[in-house]
Protein backbone atom coordinates (compact mmCIF):
# COMPACT_ATOMS: atom_id res chain seq x y z
CA UNK A 1 0.00 0.00 0.00
CA UNK A 2 1.50 3.34 -0.99
CA UNK A 3 1.54 5.72 1.55
CA UNK A 4 -0.61 9.03 1.42
CA UNK A 5 1.58 12.20 0.02
CA UNK A 6 2.62 14.45 3.35
CA UNK A 7 0.74 17.45 3.05
CA UNK A 8 4.47 19.71 1.66
CA UNK A 9 5.26 22.27 5.05
CA UNK A 10 6.18 25.99 4.80
CA UNK A 11 9.48 25.59 5.64
CA UNK A 12 10.05 29.70 5.42
CA UNK A 13 7.54 29.84 8.82
CA UNK A 14 8.61 26.59 10.37
CA UNK A 15 11.07 26.69 13.59
CA UNK A 16 14.61 25.88 13.01
CA UNK A 17 15.40 21.75 13.97
CA UNK A 18 17.98 21.29 16.36
CA UNK A 19 20.36 20.28 13.92
CA UNK A 20 20.13 23.50 12.22
CA UNK A 21 20.23 25.24 15.16
CA UNK A 22 23.80 23.85 15.41
CA UNK A 23 24.82 24.92 12.28
CA UNK A 24 23.44 28.56 12.79
CA UNK A 25 25.21 28.80 16.19
CA UNK A 26 28.82 27.37 14.84
CA UNK A 27 28.38 30.22 11.65
CA UNK A 28 27.61 32.87 14.41
CA UNK A 29 30.80 31.64 16.43
CA UNK A 30 32.68 31.93 12.84
CA UNK A 31 31.16 36.12 12.62
CA UNK A 32 31.61 36.43 16.63
CA UNK A 33 35.27 35.37 16.31
CA UNK A 34 36.08 38.00 13.54
CA UNK A 35 34.71 41.00 14.74
CA UNK A 36 36.62 44.25 14.42
CA UNK A 37 37.97 44.66 17.66
CA UNK A 38 36.17 48.26 17.86
CA UNK A 39 33.49 47.09 16.96
CA UNK A 40 33.05 43.89 19.56
CA UNK A 41 34.18 46.25 22.81
CA UNK A 42 31.56 48.56 21.58
CA UNK A 43 28.62 45.43 21.88
CA UNK A 44 30.08 44.12 24.95
CA UNK A 45 29.80 46.86 26.59
CA UNK A 46 25.92 47.29 25.78
CA UNK A 47 25.53 43.62 27.24
CA UNK A 48 27.08 44.17 30.35
CA UNK A 49 24.88 47.47 30.57
CA UNK A 50 21.45 45.54 29.36
CA UNK A 51 22.69 42.53 31.70
CA UNK A 52 22.18 44.80 34.54
CA UNK A 53 19.06 46.82 33.74
CA UNK A 54 17.75 43.08 34.03
CA UNK A 55 19.17 43.15 37.29
CA UNK A 56 17.93 46.52 38.61
CA UNK A 57 14.28 45.42 37.69
CA UNK A 58 14.84 42.32 39.27
CA UNK A 59 15.79 43.98 42.67
CA UNK A 60 12.90 46.64 42.00
CA UNK A 61 10.56 43.39 41.79
CA UNK A 62 11.52 41.83 45.11
CA UNK A 63 12.03 45.21 46.88
CA UNK A 64 9.60 45.23 49.64
CA UNK A 65 8.50 41.34 49.60
CA UNK A 66 9.95 37.93 50.31
CA UNK A 67 12.82 37.59 48.04
CA UNK A 68 12.70 33.57 48.73
CA UNK A 69 9.26 33.87 48.41
CA UNK A 70 8.41 31.24 44.76
CA UNK A 71 5.97 33.58 42.99
CA UNK A 72 8.23 36.46 43.83
CA UNK A 73 11.22 35.21 42.20
CA UNK A 74 8.88 34.19 39.53
CA UNK A 75 8.43 37.14 38.74
CA UNK A 76 11.56 38.89 39.27
CA UNK A 77 13.02 36.60 36.73
CA UNK A 78 10.32 37.84 34.10
CA UNK A 79 11.67 41.04 34.72
CA UNK A 80 15.47 39.86 34.71
CA UNK A 81 14.98 38.33 31.31
CA UNK A 82 14.60 41.81 29.95
CA UNK A 83 18.56 41.69 29.85
CA UNK A 84 18.81 38.29 27.33
CA UNK A 85 16.16 39.63 25.16
CA UNK A 86 17.88 42.92 24.64
CA UNK A 87 21.09 41.21 23.80
CA UNK A 88 19.35 38.62 21.63
CA UNK A 89 16.38 40.76 19.78
CA UNK A 90 18.88 44.08 20.08
CA UNK A 91 22.19 42.33 19.36
CA UNK A 92 25.30 42.29 21.75
CA UNK A 93 28.39 40.47 23.03
CA UNK A 94 27.61 38.41 25.85
CA UNK A 95 30.23 36.62 27.18
CA UNK A 96 27.74 34.01 29.21
CA UNK A 97 26.27 33.16 25.81
CA UNK A 98 29.34 32.47 23.75
CA UNK A 99 30.15 29.85 25.77
CA UNK A 100 28.64 28.33 22.60
CA UNK A 101 31.27 29.36 20.63
CA UNK A 102 33.48 26.21 21.84
CA UNK A 103 30.95 24.04 19.17
CA UNK A 104 33.02 26.31 16.33
CA UNK A 105 36.47 26.00 17.54
CA UNK A 106 35.84 22.28 18.25
CA UNK A 107 35.00 22.18 14.84
CA UNK A 108 38.06 24.25 13.72
CA UNK A 109 36.12 26.41 12.01
CA UNK A 110 37.92 29.35 14.50
CA UNK A 111 40.98 28.83 16.23
CA UNK A 112 41.32 28.78 20.08
CA UNK A 113 42.93 31.78 20.18
CA UNK A 114 40.39 33.84 18.70
CA UNK A 115 37.85 31.91 21.25
CA UNK A 116 40.04 33.50 23.84
CA UNK A 117 40.59 36.77 22.59
CA UNK A 118 36.66 37.05 21.52
CA UNK A 119 36.16 35.83 25.70
CA UNK A 120 38.68 38.26 27.00
CA UNK A 121 37.45 41.50 24.93
CA UNK A 122 33.93 40.39 25.77
CA UNK A 123 34.43 39.56 29.35
CA UNK A 124 35.96 42.91 30.15
CA UNK A 125 33.38 45.25 27.90
CA UNK A 126 30.39 43.27 30.03
CA UNK A 127 32.31 44.08 33.06
CA UNK A 128 32.99 48.05 32.05
CA UNK A 129 29.16 48.24 31.08
CA UNK A 130 27.91 46.36 33.79
CA UNK A 131 29.97 48.28 36.54
CA UNK A 132 29.67 51.56 34.61
CA UNK A 133 25.79 51.32 35.07
CA UNK A 134 26.05 50.08 38.88
CA UNK A 135 27.40 53.64 39.01
CA UNK A 136 24.83 55.78 36.74
CA UNK A 137 22.36 54.26 38.88
CA UNK A 138 24.20 55.09 42.33
CA UNK A 139 23.84 58.57 41.03
CA UNK A 140 20.22 58.36 41.13
CA UNK A 141 19.27 58.73 44.63
CA UNK A 142 17.51 55.01 44.37
CA UNK A 143 19.96 53.33 46.36
CA UNK A 144 18.97 55.64 49.41
CA UNK A 145 15.33 53.94 48.72
CA UNK A 146 14.66 50.75 49.91
CA UNK A 147 15.89 49.82 46.94
CA UNK A 148 19.66 50.46 47.71
CA UNK A 149 18.87 48.00 50.99
CA UNK A 150 17.46 45.13 48.75
CA UNK A 151 20.54 46.06 46.43
CA UNK A 152 22.82 45.65 49.11
CA UNK A 153 21.45 42.33 50.64
CA UNK A 154 21.76 40.75 47.55
CA UNK A 155 25.23 41.74 47.13
CA UNK A 156 26.23 40.21 50.44
CA UNK A 157 24.25 37.08 50.12
CA UNK A 158 26.27 36.96 46.63
CA UNK A 159 29.54 37.32 48.30
CA UNK A 160 28.97 35.17 50.79
CA UNK A 161 28.71 31.96 48.95
CA UNK A 162 31.45 29.44 49.17
CA UNK A 163 33.71 28.40 46.22
CA UNK A 164 31.80 24.88 45.50
CA UNK A 165 28.55 26.69 46.02
CA UNK A 166 29.30 29.40 43.67
CA UNK A 167 30.72 27.20 40.95
CA UNK A 168 27.63 24.85 40.89
CA UNK A 169 25.30 27.54 40.69
CA UNK A 170 27.11 28.94 37.57
CA UNK A 171 26.94 26.19 36.00
CA UNK A 172 23.76 25.55 36.26
CA UNK A 173 23.11 29.06 35.37
CA UNK A 174 24.79 28.85 32.44
CA UNK A 175 23.51 25.95 30.94
CA UNK A 176 20.30 27.69 31.26
CA UNK A 177 21.13 30.36 29.55
CA UNK A 178 22.93 28.95 26.61
CA UNK A 179 19.77 26.79 26.74
CA UNK A 180 17.99 30.07 25.93
CA UNK A 181 20.34 31.17 23.09
CA UNK A 182 20.27 27.96 21.59
CA UNK A 183 16.51 28.04 21.14
CA UNK A 184 16.42 31.32 19.72
CA UNK A 185 17.65 30.72 17.01
CA UNK A 186 14.92 28.23 16.20
CA UNK A 187 12.66 31.01 16.14
CA UNK A 188 12.72 33.04 13.28
CA UNK A 189 10.66 35.90 14.32
CA UNK A 190 10.97 38.62 17.18
CA UNK A 191 8.18 37.25 19.70
CA UNK A 192 9.40 33.64 19.17
CA UNK A 193 12.94 34.45 20.26
CA UNK A 194 11.72 36.53 23.58
CA UNK A 195 9.88 33.66 24.22
CA UNK A 196 11.98 31.54 23.52
CA UNK A 197 14.60 33.59 26.36
CA UNK A 198 11.88 34.11 28.70
CA UNK A 199 11.35 30.46 30.42
CA UNK A 200 14.99 29.43 31.14
CA UNK A 201 16.19 32.76 32.23
CA UNK A 202 13.08 33.06 34.48
CA UNK A 203 13.94 29.83 36.04
CA UNK A 204 17.20 30.67 36.87
CA UNK A 205 16.76 33.53 38.60
CA UNK A 206 13.43 31.49 40.59
CA UNK A 207 15.82 29.21 41.18
CA UNK A 208 18.53 31.28 42.70
CA UNK A 209 21.44 30.45 40.01
CA UNK A 210 24.65 32.78 39.68
CA UNK A 211 25.05 34.56 36.39
CA UNK A 212 28.94 36.29 36.27
CA UNK A 213 27.61 39.16 34.45
CA UNK A 214 24.30 39.72 36.09
CA UNK A 215 26.97 39.69 38.91
CA UNK A 216 29.23 42.56 37.92
CA UNK A 217 26.17 44.99 37.95
CA UNK A 218 24.86 43.40 41.30
CA UNK A 219 28.19 43.16 43.52
CA UNK A 220 29.23 46.56 42.74
CA UNK A 221 25.72 48.29 43.31
CA UNK A 222 25.28 46.62 46.75
CA UNK A 223 28.62 48.18 48.01
CA UNK A 224 27.78 51.40 46.44
CA UNK A 225 24.31 51.07 48.47
CA UNK A 226 26.70 50.30 51.91
CA UNK A 227 27.03 46.24 51.71
CA UNK A 228 29.49 45.03 54.03
CA UNK A 229 31.52 43.31 51.20
CA UNK A 230 35.34 43.85 50.28
CA UNK A 231 36.02 44.43 46.26
CA UNK A 232 38.63 41.38 47.31
CA UNK A 233 35.51 39.25 48.43
CA UNK A 234 33.34 40.53 45.36
CA UNK A 235 36.40 39.82 42.72
CA UNK A 236 36.71 36.45 44.21
CA UNK A 237 32.69 35.66 44.26
CA UNK A 238 32.81 36.75 40.52
CA UNK A 239 36.00 34.76 39.54
CA UNK A 240 34.31 30.92 40.77
CA UNK A 241 30.86 32.12 39.56
CA UNK A 242 32.38 33.05 36.14
CA UNK A 243 34.38 29.08 36.40
CA UNK A 244 31.15 27.99 36.88
CA UNK A 245 28.69 29.79 33.57
CA UNK A 246 32.13 28.65 31.33
CA UNK A 247 31.78 25.08 32.95
CA UNK A 248 28.24 24.64 32.25
CA UNK A 249 27.63 26.57 28.96
CA UNK A 250 30.63 25.24 27.23
CA UNK A 251 30.95 21.87 28.66
CA UNK A 252 27.65 21.32 29.07
CA UNK A 253 25.61 22.41 26.65
CA UNK A 254 27.84 23.08 24.00
CA UNK A 255 29.71 20.46 23.63
CA UNK A 256 26.96 17.92 24.38
CA UNK A 257 25.17 19.33 21.35
CA UNK A 258 27.84 19.59 18.86
CA UNK A 259 28.23 16.15 20.04
CA UNK A 260 24.70 15.07 19.56
CA UNK A 261 24.55 17.10 16.00
CA UNK A 262 27.78 17.34 14.80
CA UNK A 263 29.64 14.23 15.93
CA UNK A 264 29.36 12.50 12.94
CA UNK A 265 30.70 15.51 10.33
Amino acid sequence: MAFATLPVMDTDHDAYKPAQIAALIETAGVAKAHLPLPQMAVLALLAGAFIGFGGAAFLMVITGADAGFGPVRLLGGVAFSLGLILCIVGGAELFTGNALMVMAAVDRKITVAHLFRNWGVVYLGNLAGAGGLAIAFSLTGLLDAPFGATAAKVATAKASLGPVEALAKGALCNALVCLAVWLSFSARDTTGKILAVLWPVTTFVLLGLEHSIANMFLLPLGILAGADVTPAAAALSLLWVTLGNILGGAGGVALAYRFAYKGGA
